[in-house]
């Protein structure tokens, strides 16, 4: 039979996707943390990957989703969260814009799977389902053997058990939690995630009312987090905007490196911290670098991260700032403290072996 009587569109999504196959899995695993380092590479959206010296392994946000895939009847739910803020009902045209750089099927091992909340982009019942399918197992810090658990606020609890993850494999925290592992400790902290303060449980007509309703307790819903390892105290803000509270946080916590959702709101948006919010964050938590992240992913909220890049040089020497920016790849890796003084990536460029081998040329004029 030809090759084009072959093929078929499933033959063409199983040989294409995920589109990175198990590259940044295999990189992963291979990796040797040094002493006194941490490293972490960035799975797309707020999806992070922590990796210790005493190999210890943990994901915060992974997630294997979609956006928009078809316009469909073009119209929001109307209890979406963004529908709920600014009233608007015509159809986000939130298309993902990143490509799938891990595949959570051909993960092997990890020691605790971590969400900030219970949004669709920042859970992953693919990945919650390949965790319990295989059974993974980690340890304490007693060092007795442990299913690998699922940590996150109520509302992310809730749905994960909802999609079939025991109760017992769940670790429900609010702000002042500590959780610790191997030679890592998890904090959970306040979360300033106003959006997830308008979601509400059902989308339909039928959703619940929140005018003039007190607000519900965010703890239930989200948490940010600070994680303490070997190299380095992480800040991971989940969906956080700007709160002058994080301040607070600079004050009771070293953080070392800062992640904050960073994003070109729409009009009649507030769903994410522009470039000028990234940098006072910074400056709040006392952080050493600040990473922006999210804007990578959805694209109707893709910003340039050069932005921050000219209002830091703008304000740096004026307000003396005590940190700098670095501005990440999907799929990259960034240890810290190795790479402190790095202000930007680049994936890795190849060809360290050139004219190692002889070449098959003609002559070398032809160069």
């Amino acid at each position: 039979m030809s090759k084009v009587n072959e093929i078929t569109r499933e033959s063409w999504i199983m040989s294409t996707f995920p589109e990175w196959g198990t590259w940044l899995n295999e990189e992963i695993e291979n990796e040797v943390v040094e002493p006194g380092n941490v490293a972490m590479w960035w799975l797309g959206c707020t999806g992070l990957w922590v990796k210790t010296p005493q190999d210890c392994n943990i994901t915060i946000d992974l997630w294997c989703g979609n956006g928009k895939r078809t316009h469909g009847n073009g119209k929001m739910a109307v209890g979406h969260q963004m529908a709920n803020m600014c009233g608007a009902r015509t159809m986000q045209p939130n298309l993902r814009a990143v490509p799938f750089v891990i595949d959570p099927f051909g993960i092997k091992k990890v020691d605790a799977v971590l969400a900030t909340h219970y949004h669709q982009d920042h859970m992953s019942v693919e990945y919650a389902a390949h965790v319990i399918q295989s059974d993974m197992k980690t340890t304490d810090e007693n060092g007795k053997e442990i299913p690998v658990p699922f940590i996150g606020p109520k509302k992310s609890v809730e749905l994960w058990q909802k999609w079939g993850v025991p109760a017992e494999r769940c670790i429900t925290v609010k702000p002042g939690d500590v959780i610790k592992m191997k030679d890592i400790e998890i904090v959970a902290l306040d979360s300033f995630d106003r959006t997830c303060l308008v979601t509400t449980d059902k989308t339909g007509e039928d959703r619940e009312e929140l005018t003039g309703v007190c607000p519900t307790d965010m703890d239930d819903k989200a948490v940010n987090y600070l994680i303490k390892t070997p190299g380095g105290n992480i800040y991971h803000s989940g969906d956080s905007h700007y709160s002058i509270y994080f301040a607070k946080h600079g004050k009771d916590y070293d953080v070392d490196v800062a992640f904050g959702s960073y994003g070109e709101n729409p009009i009649g948006m507030a769903d994410k911290m522009t470039s000028i919010d990234i940098l006072r964050m910074a400056e709040s938590l006392q952080c050493k670098v600040v990473i922006p992240i999210h804007y990578d992913v959805w694209s109707n909220f893709m910003a340039d991260v050069n932005e921050i890049k000219v209002l830091y040089d703008m304000k740096k020497d004026r307000l003396d700032y005590k940190f700098h920016p670095f501005f990440w790849e999907v799929g990259g890796k960034y240890t810290y403290p190795a790479d402190k003084d790095k202000k930007a990536y680049h994936h890795r460029r190849g060809f360290e072996d050139c004219f190692e081998a002889p070449q098959n040329i003609p002559f070398r004029s032809l160069l």
